[in-house]
């Protein structure tokens, strides 16, 4: 048969196999799940097939095409490629394609030869014949689809875990260099002030300061650095203003970079008072170098703080990292369902702050329940990233946490639009998904059940436009179960 080029005119609507010779009953004994079948059943499956050759990277059949054979690798490898990522390869020896009682309709990729191959293929139409004449075949061939399911299945869970590890690790880094790059930017200015006090005080200690003079300047920069921080917020106007008068007062008092030292001067509160005070104090020829000093003092309190600040955010992410994942501690234990929600929360602050207002509806009261505190981080992750994905990152989050009979009942409410009433019944499947390729894989709320249902739990939902809730209720005491 004449197989289809990657630059051949587009395929029809039907997969080319069928008009080749079939192979022989020696070539299908090399496969494991043949090699020992009956002589005369294997006879008549080697009549009814049909063998091709495919040279490497030729097409053999394109995505999109109807799945409607059989496919026996005999020699060689073949392999096929989704728009997602999503890999699949099968070598010689390898029974794949359409199997019976599977659903699929239409292959999923295109698949090529990625070594020289001989495949033999079978017609679904022989497929009830094949169960009559070889029922240990179609046996084989049930527990072949069913592991095969059960291997895509896992990895898809594998992949879902990895994409939102993928997006977790993306916000934490964004969220962790903010604080970083601040920290580092206070550093560079502390070493620029730093030079800036040495070279003051060098001069005044050589032009001789007086003594009395020493002692008032000494008492003012404790007192600068005692009520150092935050000052009140001061609107552009005000500020401008305020720069303004300053800098009019150290230019007429012949202060160098007055406009620079007036910026400072401005964030530590200082006014015209202060400088006024500062000249009765200290003679005329020190003030320049007296003024530089103070600001210098003033601004290396502030960029410690802004040190302390930044570095303190950086610990708070790695404390939550650690809680989030229940780094070193032991699997199951007893869990405030709290602490894990709002260090869910902040491991998706930075997808969460473009527009999500989060109302925290807890009832602080409730005791701690025993679970897997890990699991249950990933199932508000999958129900807080629904949500705010169903709002389009834009929307109020509300989390309630309260008691239901003897279960801990916590609801993740949003006023997206709502879920589709078509779709309601199908949303825990597997693999379902109303977002478009590479966005998701459809596992996410099947995981999210899974892990609910470990924990002796339920999850429900109700949906109208306006108000989505989903409902997770776990039990206050007893062993979590655990499943394969």
């Amino acid at each position: 048969m004449e197989l289809e080029q990657e630059n051949a005119a587009p395929p029809t609507n039907e997969t080319k196999f069928g008009s080749g010779p079939p192979p022989s009953v020696e070539e299908l004994r090399t496969v494991a799940l043949l090699s020992d079948l009956p002589e005369d059943g294997l006879s008549w499956m080697a009549s009814q097939m049909s063998a091709i050759e495919l040279a490497m990277n030729e097409i053999a059949v394109r995505e999109g095409a109807p799945a409607d054979h059989l496919f026996v690798i005999l020699t060689g490898e073949v392999r096929g490629e989704r728009n997602d990522g999503r890999v699949f390869v099968a070598g010689a020896g390898s029974v794949t394609g359409l199997l019976p009682f599977s659903r699929l309709t239409h292959f999923p990729a295109s698949i090529r030869a990625s070594l020289p191959a001989r495949i033999a293929t079978l017609h679904r139409k022989h497929f009830t014949e094949l169960a009559e004449r070889l029922p240990i075949l179609q046996g084989r061939l049930v527990n072949l689809l069913t592991d095969r399911v059960r291997d895509t299945a896992a990895a898809e869970q594998q992949r879902e875990k990895m994409t939102a590890l993928g997006k977790l690790s993306a916000g934490l880094a964004h969220e962790l260099n903010n604080p970083a790059s601040a920290a580092r930017r206070a550093a560079d200015s502390l070493r620029t002030t730093l030079l800036s006090l040495h070279a003051a005080a060098l001069k005044l200690d050589r032009d001789g300061l007086p003594l009395e003079s020493r002692v008032f300047l000494t008492q003012l920069e404790a007192e600068w650095t005692k009520n150092a921080g935050p000052q009140s917020a001061l609107d552009s106007l005000e500020r401008s203003d305020r720069e303004e008068e300053l800098s009019e007062w150290l230019t007429t008092h012949n202060i160098s970079a007055a406009w620079n030292l007036a910026t400072a001067l401005v964030d530590v509160g200082c006014t015209r008072e202060t400088l006024e005070r500062v000249a009765q104090h200290i003679p005329g020829k020190f003030l320049n170098e007296v003024l530089i000093k103070l600001t210098a003092v003033f601004t290396i309190s502030r960029l410690a703080d802004e040190i302390e600040s930044s570095t303190g955010r950086i610990s708070e992410l790695v404390r939550a990292i650690k809680e989030y994942s229940y780094m070193d501690q032991m699997p199951q234990q007893e869990i405030d369902v709290h602490q894990g929600l709002e260090n869910t929360l902040l491991m998706l602050r930075h997808q969460l702050k473009k527009g999500v207002e989060i109302v925290r509806e807890y009832d602080r009261t409730l005791p701690k329940i025993s679970a897997y505190g890990s699991e249950l981080n990933q199932v508000w992750t999958n129900l807080i990233i629904n949500a705010s994905d169903a709002m389009h990152g834009s929307g109020k989050l509300i989390i309630r946490t309260t008691k239901d009979d003897t279960c801990l009942r916590v609801e993740i409410i949003d006023n997206g639009p709502g879920i589709p009433p078509e779709i309601r019944n199908r949303i825990f499947e597997p693999f379902f998904t109303t977002k478009g390729v590479g966005e998701g894989t459809g596992l996410g709320l099947d995981i999210v059940m899974r892990i609910v249902r470990n924990h002796r739990g339920d999850i429900s939902f109700e949906s109208r436009p306006g108000e989505t809730r989903f409902s997770v209720r776990l039990p206050f005491s007893g062993p979590v179960w655990r499943t394969t």
